[in-house]
């Protein structure tokens, strides 16, 4: 099962884009599960997760919280503005995907 975390100002704005990625997931016959947090929920959530992805909105955190991460082995990566604007889920998950293979 593949564990990705979605990271926005408050948990927000990612839940559509979790759905999406579910839904792309669930065409694939991938057995995924995705959940979005707002930052606040950062330090105690990454931890269950194998990959952290970033609304737009709190890119400027990317440093401060990949270094967090980086002790446990686990990527945090911005999401691409075009994918999250237009509300791509598959891409996203691919994108997710590519960087939980990269880690392991």
């Amino acid at each position: 099962m593949n564990k990705i975390m979605l990271c926005c100002s408050a948990g927000m704005s990612t839940s559509l884009l979790v759905r999406k990625m579910v839904e792309a997931a669930d065409e694939r016959g991938l057995p995924v599960e995705i959940d979005a947090y707002g930052v606040a929920d950062f330090d105690t959530q990454f931890p269950r997760y194998q990959v952290v992805l970033l609304g737009p909105q709190v890119k400027y955190m990317l440093n401060s919280l990949s270094e967090k991460a980086a002790a446990h082995g686990i990527p945090v990566q911005p999401i691409n503005p075009m994918d999250y604007g237009m509300q791509r889920g598959d891409k996203v998950l691919d994108f997710a995907l590519s960087l939980i293979e990269a880690a392991h």
